[in-house]
């Protein structure tokens, strides 16, 4: 299992990083095919959705950026909370965290939603849940909750505690499953 999540890991930390890149506003090329600019679908309360075109594939993506960002640093890049389907894969609700700094190496991030609280394994600057199943957890609990509080430890050893407010999730979820054709 432990494999199955480093692999998971690497190939997630290549989608993720391309879709901060795309959702900063940047062109993101990989040896392989680049990606498309993204196309806003709407914004929804604190979410937004979006679609672009990755080797000839669809992938929707939903995101977010904290409220509140808290922690003793004194630098750190863009939070941003994703939920992802890429269908061509057979991948959907990929919940990924980009933290906009290294996490503390074999650290884990929680994500509390309202009473639920996950785990997240980190590498490097993002984090995600072990499985499809956790996943899909997540992604119901986002869709049906009110706030999100993050939690995690850089590589300097700071803690930090970043706010989410969920208004406008589900309906951003619509957008992105209705976009790729995900139920």
């Amino acid at each position: 299992m432990m494999h199955d999540l480093h692999d998971r890991g690497f190939s997630m930390i290549k989608k993720t990083v391309l879709s901060a890149l795309v959702l900063a506003g940047l062109f993101a090329f990989t040896q392989q095919a680049a990606a498309q600019e993204p196309r806003l679908l709407g914004t929804y309360g604190k979410w937004s959705a979006y679609t672009f075109m990755e080797a000839g594939n669809k992938v929707c993506y939903m995101a977010s950026q904290p409220d509140k960002a808290e922690g003793n640093y004194t630098r750190r890049g863009e939070p941003f909370a994703l939920i992802t389907h890429r269908p061509a894969e057979g991948s959907k609700n990929v919940f990924s965290y980009i933290t906009g700094y290294s996490y503390k190496s074999g650290s884990d991030a929680t994500v509390k939603i309202d009473g639920t609280t996950f785990t997240l394994f980190t590498q490097d600057e993002t984090a995600w849940a072990p499985d499809a199943a956790s996943d899909s957890r997540m992604a119901d609990a986002i869709r049906k909750g009110s706030k999100m509080v993050v939690k995690g430890t850089s590589g300097r050893g700071t803690l930090t505690t970043d706010t989410f407010s969920l208004t406008g999730s589900a309906a951003a979820h619509d957008a992105i499953s209705k976009e790729c054709g995900v139920k």
